[in-house]
């Protein structure tokens, strides 16, 4: 009788177990969730499953705030015990670690600065996926040297060290009863993680660092993972820095430790911020000078001696622009843990594979990010994927990604700096020419090309034709309501300026503003023409725009044809295209034989012109709703188009020219990328290259 009543219980057991999971997956799999929990238990005595109670939620589970630190607060009730550590999925652990777990718990019996026990107890992580590739070396790196030598400054002398995220270790009486080990508000708790030490802070808690117990951690391996973590790490810090959190902590902490806690948080993203702004307004800087005819003044007036100590203290600071101080911290952690001959060699290795533009690319993500954050808000999780499969990434995926954060920017220093090298001539005389600009140079080139260089197979010919079908196909298609954002462009270009339509006026203000900036290029450049004939008059100016709008109304003329004509009447869309050509030609002629154009007012004119577009199509994303109340919105769109074809091209050719010799790629490989992946990468292609042949005999 006991055998068939145990067999009986299991049987129920069983079948409890059945009908949670059949339930959760019902729950799961219904695109409409109740707002309802309930708890179910099986009777002995009935034979039936009960239900004990239920819960109604405020309201649908998914929409009250982030997943992560939704799911903590919610199972931490569900936990026993007085200790409570917290583990992601992208951890692993170690047999021997567990040993060590007794001595940890022990620490929370110690007390610490008088009678103040610790509240949350910091381990050390060791990062496991540092042999993918050159950008997983470098993230481990860095990450390893955040888990060590970071934390450990700032839980002891510094004493601001909050909680960043797994493995750490929580008192979990304390916690249960001021708030829980996570902020779930949806938005400003982005970096839900961290709200936790700040709440363990500001109610009275104590948080310590340990190293003698460490668990496993894998890290994102690809250039757009990492990027989508440092978007969203920076979108955090954003939100952090608006917080109260933030506030109060600034407000209760003496100065010293009140600096620590800046520099060590939302300090160090508006440090990289500010870098690139300096970036900006040096050029811009320059630019008016050179425009203006200050600079050739202080070169001709005698009265004035160019002094030297200017030139020198930009040589100097450019060598540290190349993201330099951030290699610090991982060699000294190096050097400590294996000694600095390794450290030394890491060093050197890590320079070789380009650990400058990896670091100087993704300076300009926090900038980003970080930026439009204090400006509009809005921030919102990115899945990273956290995956350990190194693919190649299509040139559309990595223009999406990376258009206006990057691409946007480094094109307009680009322009910067080759208004500056045309019209300026302070410092060519000067050895220091090249130190003070080649950082800037190097700044732009990294924001350009970096995401092809570290993509696996990015110099592939076969693989660059077929990007490039892919991203005229994505441009070409046609936008609309469930239209994904990687299938068309208008769609995406809509997301791009989700921001926008969620702003206040002060941010629309701003956004406005700053495009003002684009004008200055026209403005300084027209009356450097031949055909102005160096005449200062403000005439100039006006016609400089009366040739910007002709150029405007053409294109919108030639957009209207395409539409109206382009299919039905193709004969009549070819008679107006050759009639504005030959109006086009006239023109040109006469400027050309009667004003004096030359060519080289050609090029000074596009650098001149297109800023000016650009500027348009900025303050139009701005003022949305007036250009569609006015039927002006269409196009602002065609012309934010023809920029992104623009755009797209300049980034293009030069992976294509590159693509079209076959060392490039096999070179990228080998740098880039481990021994056992670059032997599987070179056995693929030559697979591919037998079944393409196998296919087309011809």
């Amino acid at each position: 009788m006991a055998v068939k009543k145990k067999k009986q219980d299991a049987k129920q057991l069983r079948f409890l177990m059945w009908h949670q999971m059949t339930h959760l997956l019902a729950a799961k799999m219904t695109t409409t969730v109740r707002p309802l929990q309930t708890m179910l238990l099986f009777s002995s005595t009935s034979g039936m499953v009960m239900e004990i109670y239920r819960i109604k939620l405020p309201g649908l589970p998914t929409e009250i705030g982030e997943g992560k630190p939704e799911n903590q607060n919610h199972a931490i009730i569900f936990t026993r015990g007085e200790a409570l550590q917290t583990i992601d999925m992208n951890q692993d652990n170690y047999f021997e670690e567990a040993f060590k777990m007794r001595n940890v718990l022990a620490e929370f019996l110690k007390p610490r600065r008088g009678d103040r026990r610790p509240t949350i107890l910091g381990l050390r992580e060791h990062i496991f996926t540092g042999s993918v590739s050159s950008l997983a070396w470098f993230m481990s790196n860095q990450e390893t040297s955040f888990v060590t030598i970071g934390q450990r400054i700032l839980a002891n002398p510094l004493r601001v060290r909050f909680h960043y995220g797994h493995p750490d270790i929580f008192d979990r009486l304390f916690h249960i009863t001021r708030g829980g080990i996570s902020k779930a508000s949806k938005v400003i708790n982005l970096s839900e993680d961290i709200f936790a030490g700040y709440n363990s802070t500001l109610r009275g808690g104590f948080i310590t660092h340990h190293e003698y117990i460490q668990v496993g951690k894998g890290r994102d391996v690809g250039m757009n993972q990492i990027s989508l973590f440092e978007a969203k790490v920076a979108n955090g810090n954003g939100e952090q820095t608006l917080s109260r959190d933030v506030y109060r902590l600034g407000r209760r902490f003496d100065f010293y430790r009140m600096l620590s806690f800046y520099f060590t948080t939302v300090g160090f993203y508006f440090s990289s911020m500010v870098t690139v702004l300096i970036v900006y307004l040096f050029l811009y800087g320059r630019l008016y000078m050179v425009m203006s005819g200050v600079e050739q003044e202080i070169l001709e007036n005698p009265a004035i001696h160019q002094t030297k100590a200017l030139e020198e203290a930009l040589a100097t600071q450019s060598v540290f622009q190349l993201g330099l101080l951030l290699v610090l911290p991982m060699v000294m952690e190096i050097g400590l843990e294996k000694g600095f001959r390794t450290a030394l060699g890491d060093f050197i290795i890590m320079q070789l594979q380009l650990a400058s533009v990896f670091f100087t690319f993704q300076l300009g993500t926090k900038a980003h990010y970080y930026g439009r954050t204090i400006l509009h808000g809005g921030s919102k999780y990115r899945a990273t994927g956290r995956g350990f499969v190194v693919f190649h990434a299509k040139f559309a995926d990595n223009y999406r990604m990376y258009s206006r954060s990057h691409f946007v920017k480094g094109l307009e220093l680009f322009i910067l700096l080759i208004v500056y090298e045309v019209y300026g001539e302070s410092y060519r005389s000067s050895n220091l020419y090249f130190f003070i600009t080649f950082s800037m140079w190097f700044l732009v080139a990294s924001w350009l090309f970096a995401p092809f260089v570290f993509n696996p197979s990015g110099f592939d010919w076969q693989k660059t034709v077929d990007d490039w079908a892919d991203w005229k196909r994505w441009m070409g298609n046609r936008g609309g309501i469930g239209i994904s954002p990687d299938k068309s462009w208008e769609s995406w270009w809509d997301e791009e300026q989700e921001h926008l339509k969620h702003t206040n006026i002060r941010g629309r203000v701003l956004e406005i503003l700053l495009a003002f900036r684009f004008f200055i290029y026209q403005y300084g450049i027209v009356y450097h023409l031949d055909i102005a004939h160096h005449i200062k008059s403000l005439l100039v100016y006006g016609l400089s725009w009366v040739v910007m709008v002709t150029a405007l109304l053409v294109l919108k003329m030639v957009s209207m044809g395409r539409r109206r004509f382009g299919t039905d009447f193709q004969l009549m869309f070819r008679i107006l295209k050759a009639l504005l050509f030959l109006g086009f030609m006239s023109v040109m002629t006469v400027l050309f034989v009667v004003c004096g154009l030359t060519i080289s007012d050609l090029f000074a004119a596009i650098l001149a012109f297109l800023p000016t577009g650009w500027a348009i199509v900025l303050i139009g994303q701005a003022l949305r709703g007036l250009l569609k109340w006015i039927g002006l919105w269409e196009s602002i769109k065609e012309l934010g188009r023809a920029y992104e074809y623009i755009m797209g091209l300049i980034i293009f050719m030069p992976i294509a020219i590159l693509s079209w010799f076959p060392f490039v790629s096999e070179f990228q490989t080998r740098l880039l990328f481990n021994q056992a992946f670059s032997r599987g990468l070179q056995i693929s292609m030559i697979l591919s290259g037998r079944k393409d042949k196998t296919t087309n005999p011809h």
